[in-house]
């Protein structure tokens, strides 16, 4: 069973979160040859100032 982490800085909406799966899970399946219904997404929404990028926070360098 392909499972799939991905990490965001910030948050998404639930549509955006529907349609990220929805083609990740369509990649997977045909690349790896497996059912969808074996794929399993993981989405985690980190908070900025919990990332940083070049010793910044990127809480402070998207304002």
């Amino acid at each position: 069973m392909p499972y799939v982490n991905i990490k965001v800085a910030g948050k998404l909406d639930r549509e955006q979160k529907a349609e990220i799966c929805a083609g990740v899970t369509e990649v997977i399946a045909r690349v790896a040859h497996k059912p969808k219904e074996a794929v399993l997404v993981f989405i985690d929404e980190e908070e900025r100032d919990n990332i940083s990028k070049g010793g910044v926070l990127l809480s402070e360098l998207v304002k």
